[in-house]
């Protein structure tokens, strides 16, 4: 079974940025069944064009993909605005890197170090988050009320403690195992690149 999703992606005009983006979303899975283009895409309340951004509704009407892909941080008004005008699913570059380092985190430390990223991404846009819902529901976030959201608030910072501290159990141990390796007289090998 093919888990390839498809998807819009929208970027730069510039060739380096379109191939860039396209191998970004290629790593995360997705495949771009469209490519948009746009001189700035981080400026207005959909972060394209208003023009841009019903082309847009009108292809997800059209192709039903999986997501929008933006090869730009947008801010969490933005994120909801496309998201509920063309009501799918919104991800912008920093998030599309996160899943691309999830799928291939190997490691302990390195899928612990993942997910502590992905929860300070949350908790960057958690107040933007609280305040939209208050407009209405946002997609993806379930209409947290205040009350709600402040105890989601609490319980990010209390995950974030807690894989800091796991990490740095995992930091430990790699560095036990380091000292062990040395005092063997196994051979220290460095890797570039």
């Amino acid at each position: 079974m093919d888990s390839t999703r498809s998807a819009i992606l929208i970027t730069y005009p510039e060739t380096e940025s379109i191939e860039e983006a396209s191998a970004l979303a290629d790593a995360a899975g997705y495949k771009v069944w469209k490519i948009v283009t746009q001189k700035n895409i981080t400026r207005s309340r959909f972060g394209i064009g208003h023009g841009k951004a019903l082309e847009v509704q009108e292809m997800v009407r059209i192709s039903n993909p999986d997501i929008i892909i933006f090869d730009e941080v947008l801010k969490p008004s933005q994120q909801y605005n496309i998201a509920s005008l063309c009501r799918i699913e919104v991800l912008d570059r920093e998030r599309l890197i996160l899943d691309i380092f999830e799928k291939r985190a190997t490691t302990k430390e390195s899928t612990i170090q993942v997910k502590l990223a992905e929860l300070r991404y949350e908790t960057v846009r958690i107040k933007d988050k609280v305040r939209l819902a208050k407009l209405g529901e946002q997609p993806g976030f379930f209409g947290l009320g205040k009350y709600d959201a402040d105890v989601y608030s609490l319980d990010l910072k209390k995950r974030i403690s807690l894989l800091k501290k796991k990490l740095e159990k995992e930091k430990k141990k790699r560095e036990m195992h380091r000292i062990q390796r040395a005092k063997s007289g196994l051979p220290t090998v460095s890797i570039a690149g």
